[in-house]
């Protein structure tokens, strides 16, 4: 058995989305092959915790870690407090924004029935992205 374990604060945040979204590239740190994951988190209420954007293929699950998001899904706008389990299909657009600070969203994603493979915005942010504050 193989086994890889890390706290969300031990994965380096990285400034993504042109500063705007703070990165922990969960996927990245822990080398998981299989599926997407990755982690978000606000220093301040406001800030932004899921970049807005379309999906045509992936599915994906956000976890609400730590303090609270404001979700729009398709025009939908829902508060989502600690625990809460988002799962978004195909195609839609999605975003999310922390009503408290340091709120940390997880994020687990995939195209249904593809074998996993790396994103191309995941192989640019890994390369540009500079570490957050």
């Amino acid at each position: 058995m193989s086994l890889r374990k890390a706290h969300i604060d031990e994965i380096t945040a990285y400034n993504a989305v042109d500063g705007r979204l703070r990165w922990h590239p969960v996927r990245h740190h822990l080398d998981v092959q299989a599926f997407g994951t990755n982690a978000y988190t606000a220093k301040n209420a406001g800030d932004m915790v899921v970049e807005p954007h379309e999906e045509e293929q992936d599915e994906e699950l956000y976890v609400v870690v730590t303090g609270a998001a404001r979700f729009t899904v398709d025009g939908e706008t829902f508060d989502a407090p600690p625990g809460t389990l988002v799962f978004v299909t195909p195609p839609s657009r999605r975003e999310a924004y922390a009503t408290e600070a340091n709120t940390t969203v997880f994020a687990v994603g995939g195209v249904p029935g593809r074998a996993f493979e790396v994103s191309h915005w995941e192989k640019r942010w890994v390369k540009e992205a500079e570490p957050a504050d």
